[in-house]
């Protein structure tokens, strides 16, 4: 079993759950999950435990209802056994339309973390996932640093993932290990000081940032490029949604964290920094969960011939990422079996924006896929 517990139970976290419980009852296949059921641990092998939020009109309901918010047709009864708890929000919520509520209204960050270790002492996850909502955040670096920012309740300097995964870091260490998916952006795979953290307390780091539309697919267009020698003059990439998660990017430090996990791809990829324009761009309501995507590539071929191409779509953006999600909590109980503490490139450099550590960096996603399916000893695809 790979038991999960979901940090923010918003639109992600809910259809993650809803298509979980779907396939154990056999409604679903296995689309877009990118690794199917190949792995020794199955899909069907997947329990989810807990779940945390800090909207207060989804704090102490059953997962069964907090759901339905997100899927208009049958919801599984096998949600009725969780209900959402109080998680840590440190302001993460402003500017939205949420009451927010967190345990840190009522007591020390570090009483709350103590807490929460408690709370997953008594869920036993072998694996947290965190869909939080993307906030503003500053890299720690420093071990050092991170622990004394908890200790002193320092609230200005934390976000509630930083939090979160200082939690997982303590949680590890009592219980011999777990896995800690972080797939927003906030920097986690990509900080040393909580790689520091995960080496010395049994905990695997999978970051940061899922990458579900237009990112991976610009990757590959870009290594189709490099590939070729075929200079790239200019790189115009947006997305526009209307789901909650586009709303919070309207606030310009969040969508600054998004932009940045967004954008490493280019020079990553064609080893120059091509000008480029790639963001969260903006937000609809209309267009629901449903974003519109779009990008633009000029580039120099052969005798100097300038080509552009022109790419648009819409893609349901909340299940791209769940799909993902139901591999990341699979591999990271196979990690931790294996004791591979810290992060682990091959799995982040395939499912991840920004992959951890900050020293690797992007590769084309299909180079990234087979040294992924390598290193969950799988047989090679395509090579």
């Amino acid at each position: 079993m790979a038991r999960v517990v979901i940090l923010g139970q918003g639109y992600v976290g809910s259809i993650f759950a809803i298509g979980v419980e779907r396939i154990k009852r056999g409604d679903l296949g296995y689309y877009g999950i990118p690794l199917a059921n190949e792995l020794p641990i199955k899909v069907e092998d997947i329990e989810i435990v807990g779940s945390y939020d800090v909207d207060k009109s989804k704090i102490g309901r059953p997962l069964y209802e907090v759901v339905k918010r997100y899927w208009e047709d049958e919801i599984p009864e096998s949600l009725k056994n969780v209900v959402v708890r109080k998680g840590i929000h440190l302001g993460s919520l402003r500017n939205l339309p949420i009451e927010a509520e967190g345990l840190e209204d009522r007591m020390t960050l570090k009483e709350a973390v103590e807490k929460i270790v408690e709370e997953w002492k008594e869920l036993k996850p072998d694996v947290i996932v965190n869909v939080c909502t993307t906030e503003a955040f500053k890299p720690f670096n420093s071990k050092e640093e991170l622990i004394k920012a908890i200790e002193n309740d320092n609230r200005e300097r934390l976000t509630a993932t930083q939090v979160y995964a200082y939690a997982a870091s303590l949680y590890a260490k009592e219980v011999g290990g777990a896995a800690f998916v972080n797939a927003i952006p906030t920097l986690i795979a990509n900080d040393n000081a909580f790689l520091e953290l995960a080496k010395e307390s049994n905990l695997v780091i999978f970051g940061d940032d899922g990458a579900t539309g237009a990112t991976p697919l610009t990757a590959d267009v870009l290594a189709h490029l490099a590939q070729r020698n075929r200079y790239v003059k200019d790189i115009a990439q947006f997305n526009i949604g209307g789901n909650t998660d586009f709303l919070a990017l309207t606030d310009k430090d969040r969508n600054k964290s998004k932009e940045y996990t967004k954008s490493s791809v280019v020079k990553d990829i064609l080893g120059y920094d091509a000008p480029h324009y790639i963001k969260p761009t903006g937000f609809l309501e209309p267009l629901g969960d449903k974003k519109f995507i779009a990008m633009h590539i000029e580039y120099v071929s052969f005798n100097g011939a300038i080509d552009e191409l022109v790419i648009t779509g819409r893609i349901n953006d909340s299940p791209a990422l769940a799909g993902l999600l139901v591999d990341l909590v699979r591999l990271g109980k196979i990690a931790v079996e294996r004791k591979e503490w810290g992060t682990v490139y091959e799995v982040n450099a395939f499912y991840m924006k920004n992959p951890g550590p900050a020293e690797k960096g992007n590769i084309p996603r299909i180079i990234a896929y087979e040294k992924m399916r390598q290193w969950a000893g799988l047989k090679p695809r395509w090579l």
